[in-house]
C-alpha cells in the first residue's frame, strides 16, 4: 500500500498537467527543449508574467527544473520521467 504522502503528490502532478495552459508549455519545452521564460510565454502565446507564474508551480511539483544563465532564467522539463509521461499520453491521444 502506498503511503498518503504519496498519493498526493502524484496527483498534485497530474493535477499540474491537467490544466491546458501548463500542458502547452510543457509541450512545447518537450519538443524544443528549454527556453527562457520570454520566449516560452511568446510562444504559448501568455504574458511573461502568466507564464512566470506557471512554472513557479511546475517547478515546486519538479516537473520543470531552472538554471539561471546571466539575468535569464532557462526552463526546462525536470527529467526523462516527466519526458515520458509526456510522450505516452501523446501516443494514447494520438492512437
Amino acid at each position: 500500500m502506498h503511503s498518503d504522502d504519496t498519493i498526493e503528490a502524484m496527483a498534485a502532478i497530474f493535477k499540474a498537467l491537467g490544466d491546458p495552459t501548463r500542458l502547452r508549455m510543457l509541450l512545447t519545452l518537450l519538443a524544443e527543449g528549454e527556453q527562457p521564460v520570454n520566449v516560452l510565454a511568446e510562444k504559448v502565446d501568455l504574458s511573461v508574467s502568466a507564464v512566470s507564474h506557471q512554472l513557479r508551480l511546475l517547478r515546486h511539483l519538479r516537473i520543470v527544473q531552472a538554471e539561471r544563465q546571466g539575468r535569464s532564467v532557462i526552463y526546462a522539463l525536470d527529467d526523462e520521467h516527466i519526458c515520458g509521461l509526456l510522450r505516452q499520453a501523446l501516443e494514447h491521444q494520438q492512437h
